[in-house]
């Protein structure tokens, strides 16, 4: 009997650590010089009051996914956005959220280098102007 019960805790201390061990080295960290973001600015008032307002949109500071949700995906120091790029990630945030009647209009890149945007009403009137970074993908409401 004494046998038995050595012979089972051993196999669980052995079977334990070897858990530890496999999920310790299960995910690699991202590389060092894409792990820091610049911290997010004060959001914008509108509509949604968390809405699209830095990295993330608000995902991780309020309870959204956490890092693991992608974890093979990782941020790339310079996004090199382009207006179409731009366009796609505000249509994209819109149906995210649910939003299958607002557009995006009037994209063009400003003369300060951050590429603007608005957001519609089927009929046309702006609800929203907001300006993204090409390089580091950060939304700020201008309007």
């Amino acid at each position: 009997m004494r046998s038995t019960i050595l012979a089972v805790m051993t196999a669980f201390v052995i079977g334990g650590a070897t858990t530890g061990a496999l999920v310790a080295q299960a995910q690699p960290a991202p590389p060092a010089a894409q792990v820091a973001e610049p911290p997010p600015g004060p959001g914008p008032t509108g509509p949604h009051p968390h809405w699209m307002h830095g990295p993330g949109w608000g995902g991780m500071r309020h309870g959204g996914p956490g890092p693991g949700t992608f974890a093979l995906v990782y941020r790339q120091a310079d996004r090199q956005l382009t207006a179409s790029d731009v366009q796609k990630i505000a249509e994209a945030f819109l149906l995210w959220q649910g939003n299958h009647t607002w557009k995006v209009v009037d994209v063009a890149p400003t003369s300060d280098g951050p590429i603007g945007f608005s957001i519609a009403t089927p009929e046309g009137s702006v609800i929203a102007k907001f300006t993204m970074d090409p390089h580091t993908g950060r939304v700020t409401r201008t309007g």
